[in-house]
């Protein structure tokens, strides 16, 4: 029941630092967590964990909060915003995964002890960020195209009803792509499929719990450092 609970937990926690890095910042703070959520996302789903007796990889949650982050973008500023968020965080996985890759070319000193260890998670990253660059700009961008098309033909009401059916929809696209790329001849076609059932249930559980901190952004007027 650990990963349960740790599960739960680190969802209420992380949409809280997304709120508090909004208020602390604005949207720099927005833009900041959108970058970082794509680097800790992209290591994180290379562990796979049990959760309610089925097997999922992790980081759909710091992802998931991506959608959140772009909603509150597009609902409190605009669509350009929204897409400036998206293209940052695709900016920053295309860096780290090249960064990363010399990184890993450079001869380490006999009294290294780590380098096994980095050369382990990260020589999985190519194929982790070219599903994960697949998967986030098609995904995001359809989210950001749906809420804004939702957002006026809605006049901007319905706020729940928008950021839940947009995130869902593009959730959907996203894992579809992801489980595809990345998974395909690593796991067996089972595993997958419990992978994608899973990970999907956990991203709309996800996006229902994010609606109570959209309408809290949007009631954020200024932020402390700005």
């Amino acid at each position: 029941m650990i990963n349960e609970l740790l599960w739960f937990g680190l969802l209420i926690g992380s949409f809280f630092m997304v709120i508090l890095a909004y208020k602390l910042f604005g949207r720099l703070g927005l833009y900041i967590w959108i970058a970082m959520a794509v680097i800790l996302a992209n290591i994180q789903v290379m562990k796979t964990i049990s959760f309610f007796g089925l097997v999922t990889a992790m980081g759909n949650i710091i992802y998931s909060s991506i959608f959140l982050v772009t909603d509150i973008l597009n609902e409190k500023y605009n669509k350009k915003e929204a897409r400036k968020g998206v293209w940052i965080g695709f900016f920053v996985l295309i860096v780290t995964t090249i960064i990363m890759q010399v990184t890993l070319n450079f001869i380490p000193h006999e009294s290294d002890l780590l380098s096994p260890h980095i050369q382990a998670i990260f020589s999985f990253l190519p194929r982790i960020a070219l599903a994960s660059l697949a998967a986030y700009f098609i995904s995001q961008m359809h989210d950001v195209w749906i809420f804004a098309k939702l957002k006026k033909k809605m006049k901007g009401k319905k706020l729940w009803l928008r950021n839940n059916l947009s995130t869902i929809l593009s959730q959907l696209i996203d894992n579809i792509i992801f489980t595809l790329i990345a998974f395909v001849g690593i796991f067996s076609w089972n595993i997958m499929l419990q992978i994608f059932i899973t990970s999907y249930i956990m991203k709309v559980i996800v996006a229902a719990c994010d609606t109570p901190f959209i309408y809290w952004a949007k009631k954020i007027k200024k932020s402390v450092f700005k």
